[in-house]
């Protein structure tokens, strides 16, 4: 298993970002009686969930259930979908961010990162990849700036691996680093969730049980909520299960209890492969 630093107070404080929208540890995300509709289409219909804290959340489904709807309303990634509109309530702390103005969606976002399906480096070097979103949050500094990004490639198992090509293309690295690196990028503006929409679908078998080995010592410091289509995968890392069905939370609670135990029908049909 891949050990990271000490967490958030092991020596990250010293160059912590200068936040303008706290977001302390015990932050709850939820959302209750959330829909959202896309050119009139319901896709979402008045769900009602909570995040915990600290936990992997795995998403499941079958395709075209709203997963991965869900999982970008959650720092409003959503609205970048023409014709979205969004009711209902995305508590973050004491706010709604369903009600959020433009101004507060760059703070939002930073609050609750998101890892990409598929790996997707900004095109440019390494270092430049996690410096990228210190700077515009105010971050400054070649020595400052060196520490972060050395903390957080060594966060993601990278750093041996590029210690001596920090200036090179990011297009470069293979797969699997790619997206390592793009989960040290979202993790060096120091957000309280992570959100990971099947972002290990498009690697390998190795690679991805390498990120999925990341997650689970991530959620020391984070909340994790997960988009997966693959069963054997939740049932290895996730702590808590949301299972959806035709835009609806079916059922959600510990993944023990949800795997072995579930309360609705739709839900064991789905476990014991009824649908995909």
């Amino acid at each position: 298993m891949i050990k990271l630093f000490s967490g958030k107070s092991g020596g990250h404080d010293n160059f912590s970002v200068n936040n303008k929208f706290p977001h302390p540890a015990n932050m709850r995300l939820s959302t209750h009686s959330l829909s959202v509709y896309i050119g009139g289409n319901p896709i979402l219909k008045h769900v009602n969930v909570e995040i915990p804290h600290n936990k992997i959340t795995c998403i499941i489904g079958p395709s075209g259930c709203g997963k991965t709807t869900l999982l970008r309303t959650f720092n409003r990634l959503v609205d970048t979908i023409e014709g979205v509109k969004i009711t209902g309530v995305v508590q973050l702390g004491d706010r709604n961010i369903v009600t959020a103005g433009p101004s507060e969606l760059t703070e939002i976002r930073r609050t609750i990162g998101l890892v990409p399906q598929r790996p997707c480096p900004l095109p440019m070097s390494i270092y430049d990849n996690i410096a990228y979103g210190c700077r515009i949050h105010g971050i400054s500094g070649r020595k400052k700036l060196d520490a972060i990004v050395e903390y957080y490639l060594r966060a993601v198992g990278l750093w041996d691996e590029v210690k001596d090509r920090l200036h090179s293309p990011a297009g470069k690295l293979s797969g699997g680093q790619q997206q390592r690196l793009c989960l040290a990028r979202s993790l060096a503006i120091e957000p309280s969730y992570l959100l990971a929409d099947e972002s290990t679908s498009a690697l390998d078998p190795l690679s991805s049980r390498t990120v999925e080995e990341l997650f689970v010592e991530l959620k020391k410091d984070y909340s994790i909520v997960m988009v997966t289509h693959t069963l054997r995968q939740a049932k290895r890392i996730a702590d808590h299960v949301i299972f959806m069905y035709l835009g609806e939370a079916i059922e959600e609670g510990d993944a023990d209890q949800v795997f072995n135990n579930p309360r609705h029908e739709l839900t064991q049909r789905y476990l014991d492969g009824g649908f995909s």
